[in-house]
């Protein structure tokens, strides 16, 4: 089974081509067989792809933006469902494919089944695998804390540093329309 991802080459929109190089950079480096379909340059490809969207997924005026996912002839979904199921950890169950030997994965809710105490099979790894890759990463809470305290810090600074340059360019702005606007009235009287 091939992934056909459709794109759009030379979109002018920045938000799509980054929504298609995260799709094509996470299946290439995860290792998974896909195809870029162009539909910017090849009308028989936009053209199967906007029939193939069912109706329920095109947006309100009917034409399905890239990129687009398939699995052979079965829709997957746009970038907003891929992300999803990258964030939820069931890409493999999204795209329709077996997870890779060896990989521990989730299942997606409609396949994941309920226990009679509430939990759920198939869930993300225990508490203690997560300690220990954390601790394998080299970086625990307290240094993730630590961390992200110091980015909001370094965030207002410059957010103070950005507010005091608007300020002085407004300021500057002024005195350059006033001086403006004094020679204007120069002008006026040596005209009188």
């Amino acid at each position: 089974m091939v992934i056909k991802v459709f794109v759009a080459t030379s979109s002018g929109s920045i938000a799509i081509r980054k929504k298609q190089q995260e799709v094509v950079g996470f299946l290439e480096a995860n290792k998974i067989d896909f195809k870029e379909l162009d539909i910017a340059g090849d009308e028989d490809n936009r053209k199967w792809m906007r029939e193939n969207v069912p109706g329920e997924k095109k947006p309100q005026n009917g034409i399905p933006l890239p990129p687009q996912i398939f699995n052979e002839e079965q829709y997957c979904g746009d970038f907003d469902s891929f992300f999803s199921a990258k964030e939820e950890n069931i890409i493999y169950s999204f795209l329709g494919l077996a997870p890779p030997p060896g990989s521990k994965v989730v299942k997606s809710p409609e396949e994941a089944s309920s226990l009679p105490n509430g939990d759920v099979t198939g869930e993300t790894q225990s508490t203690a695998e997560e300690t220990e890759k954390a601790e394998e990463g080299g970086e625990n809470e307290v240094q993730k804390e630590d961390n992200e305290e110091k980015n909001t810090e370094e965030i207002a600074e410059e957010g103070a540093e950005g507010e005091a340059e608007e300020e002085e360019a407004e300021e500057e702005e002024a005195e350059e329309e006033e001086a403006e606007g004094e020679a204007a009235e120069d002008g006026e009287e040596e005209d009188s």
